[in-house]
């Protein structure tokens, strides 16, 4: 069989050795001034009084309890002896970088009615620093600038567009000379994608760009180059649905050029064919844009993945570097996409010098050396008329948690996935649900493929056995990994399992040759950067996602990181995780050299059987029971609502008699938006919420009568048993 893996990839330019590395931009060293560090945000520092020779010393400094059991996803930022953070939906804190202090703390008040049109938990990503301002988005698309002295509200500006779309804000700001730039998430549901700079001073709206046109028959485009744009969709495309391309991370700033680079999201539907029937490119989606800070035109633009089908959003971090490349010093983007391969492009003009293969993909034959173009493989990746298993899978070779670079060695390190999903339509075209999800797909990833085939009708399952992607499965269902590459080449030069596909921590390294990485488990561990050797490991007991950061105070040098669980598929807690052992207790966890041990969490208590089901509902068929099932995955609550034990959102299967009792309130009503479940009534109907609570009710009678055996058998509650059925 041909393998999957596109090893033959082109060399697009020849690169030469790296006896000297060249000048590079200033790196982080004392003080980590935002979120990536530098200005590249090559999540590096110069810093070594902490290396391999006495790392073995590092204990903990001082933690912050956050109160939260939801995701922390920001890297901490330190300027003048404070620490400035973010936390759930936007919330914001300055510690003592020494003590760890707290000198204040911000809450917005956000409207969790927003909820409905987040994918992938209440995360935020960082803030920003500039003229005494701390600036931090909230998940409902406020943007907020605080005194960083004292926490108090300078100013607020609404980043919505006014569509009246899901518009949600998981990012970092970016401060852009005289502006600070935002954008927005909801690509999945039915946004339509931009980014929007607002003045330091006083919050007024500079400009705006919108990363997909508008329907052409409402008249000229409402920027002037969407009007190209435009011409690469067709012009009766979904616009209703909005397009998607949302930019919600990877936000770049580069001083040197004057210009804002921006990643882009997928589209919305995810196939082509439900998006712009006639196809074209459909820019920008998945794309790298270069925007003028000043006025917010575009100077240049390159689109990693064409009219894309499959989720591979170009929003994962970029790192802004110089690089010899070709004989030639130049300012360079390091970029690795959802899609699989690692670009580098030269930042002035966008010119495409690199572009490697890091994991299996089988959505193109590789890249065209001419066009800088994917060639396309639609036998192997076109699921329009049939199932197909892709290469790399939704959530990416690549996704959100940040990579490093070490300028002085060439090394890219980074967490990577080699996994794939099967991927299908749905067997009717389903309505446009406004602020509901619009992806008009059904997933299943590859580490999961053989259980979840049970649960699919045995036709299927004969057409998904047939394809040659499925032996390739067979052989390696997924691998998840900490990988030091060399990013002109493509290759690996080491590489550390990590724990599931799930265990995606983020990267710093130091100028000592340290890389740090935290863990699923609840492990913050340190590997020699040369040869990636575990030198570290520090039980934290909690999980890390984030990715760490260093400064010095005082001839101290410091490591802080964010511990928490969540993200994409949050309820659906690995089992590997300190999350599922111990909880999802929301901490900073700081370190330094002679420090102490890390407080952990108490074990979790053992699961215990489902309370008993109430009655069944008057008039209940099988009929309703189908339907309940189906609108429980369609309409998305399933995308909060795992229902397994340790989840950390409630398990409906285990009602309690006063939920069962105000379900259709909780559902219809908004009687628990304030605690971050939406309202659904205007998606819903009373017997649409009438089916999914009968068919919850036998859920959880099932459920009670599975449990209640197994513990008659001595066999613990919380053992695998059925498959998950995904859609983020």
């Amino acid at each position: 069989m041909k393998r999957l893996l596109v090893l033959a990839a082109l060399a697009l330019t020849a690169c030469t050795p790296r006896e000297a590395a060249p000048p590079q931009q200033a790196q982080a060293a004392d003080e980590w001034t935002n979120p990536g560090g530098d200005a590249g945000k090559t999540h590096h520092s110069a810093l070594g009084d902490i290396s391999p020779a006495n790392v073995a010393r590092l204990g903990l400094a001082w933690e912050a309890d956050l109160g939260t059991n939801r995701v922390l996803e920001a890297t901490p930022v330190v300027a003048g002896g404070v620490m400035y953070t973010s936390g759930v939906a936007g919330r914001a804190y300055a510690f003592d970088a020494v003590s760890g202090k707290e000198l204040w703390r911000f809450e917005p008040e956000v409207d969790m009615q927003i909820n409905r049109t987040v994918c992938c938990d209440q995360a935020n990503r960082g803030v920003a620093l500039a003229n005494g301002k701390v600036f931090v988005a909230a998940l409902d698309a406020q943007l907020y600038a605080l005194d960083a002295k004292t926490g108090k509200v300078l100013w607020k500006a609404d980043t919505r567009d006014g569509s009246g779309r899901g518009i949600n804000s998981t990012g970092a700001p970016e401060v852009a000379g005289d502006v600070v730039v935002i954008g927005n998430g909801g690509a999945e549901y039915d946004v339509r994608g931009y980014v929007s700079a607002f003045g330091l001073a006083d919050g007024e709206l500079k400009w705006r760009f919108h990363t997909v046109p508008r329907d052409p028959k409402l008249g000229a485009q409402d920027h002037p180059d969407l009007e190209a744009a435009a011409k690469t969709w067709d012009p009766d495309s979904r616009w209703d649905i909005g397009g998607g391309g949302t930019p919600w991370d990877a936000i770049n700033y580069d001083p040197e050029t004057g210009l804002v680079i921006i990643g882009t999201g997928n589209g919305g539907p995810y196939h082509t064919v439900k998006r712009s029937p006639k196809g074209g490119d459909q820019l920008y989606l998945s794309s790298l844009v270069a925007l003028d800070a000043r006025t917010g035109r575009v100077k240049w633009h390159y689109q990693e993945t064409p009219a894309d089908n499959w989720d591979f959003t170009a929003t994962q971090p970029m790192i802004l570097t110089r690089m010899t490349v070709a004989g030639e010093e130049r300012p360079v983007v390091l970029h690795a996409p959802k899609n699989g391969f690692l670009y580098v492009l030269d930042r002035r003009d966008g010119k495409l010098l690199s572009a490697r293969p890091i994991v299996r993909q089988n959505w193109t034959k590789g890249i065209d050396p001419a066009t800088g173009k994917p060639i396309p493989n639609p036998e192997a990746a076109d699921w329009s008329h049939g199932p197909k298993i892709i290469f790399p899978g939704t959530p990416g070779a690549r996704n959100w948690h940040p990579a490093s670079f070490d300028p002085a060695t060439g090394t890219y390190f980074a967490p990577v996935q080699d996994m794939g999903n099967l991927i299908l339509m749905p067997p009717a075209d389903p309505p446009f649900q406004k602020n509901g999800i619009n992806t008009a797909a059904t997933l299943f990833f590859t580490p999961d493929l053989q259980t979840s085939l049970a649960i699919l009708p045995p036709p299927l399952v004969a057409r998904i056995k047939a394809l040659p992607a499925y032996q390739e499965v067979l052989r390696n269902p997924g691998t998840s990994e900490l990988r030091a590459i060399d990013p002109l080449t493509g290759r690996t030069r080491w590489a550390v399992p990590m724990g599931g596909w799930q265990d995606r921590g983020g990267v710093l390294s130091t100028a000592s040759g340290l890389v740090f990485q935290g863990n699923l488990a609840g492990q913050l561990r340190v590997f020699d950067a040369r040869t990636g050797k575990l030198l570290k490991a520090i039980e934290t007991g909690t999980s890390i996602l984030a990715a760490p950061m260093t400064y010095k105070i005082g001839g101290v040098q410091y490591v802080a990181v964010m511990a928490a669980w969540g993200g994409g598929g949050y309820p659906y807690v690995p089992r590997y995780s300190a999350a599922y052992q111990r909880g999802n207790r929301g901490r900073i966890l700081v370190f330094r050299l002679d420090g102490g041990k890390v407080p952990q969490p108490d074990l979790l208590p053992e699961p215990q059987v489902a309370p008993p089901a109430p009655a069944q509902l008057p008039g209940v068929t099988p009929a309703v029971l189908a339907q309940g099932q189906a609108l429980f995955y369609s309409v998305g609550c399933a995308l909060c609502h795992s229902n397994q034990h340790r989840s950390i959102t409630p398990d409906l299967r285990r009602m309690q008699p006063e939920t069962h009792a105000a379900f259709d309130d909780i559902v219809l009503k908004g009687q628990r938006v304030v605690l971050g479940m939406p309202r659904w009534d205007d998606l819903l109907t009373p017997a649409d919420s009438k089916a999914i609570h009968a068919w919850l009710i036998t859920e959880q009678g099932r459920v009670r009568q599975e449990e209640t055996e197994k513990r008659r058998r001595g066999i613990a509650l919380d053992a695998p048993s059925a498959a998950i059925l995904s859609n983020y």
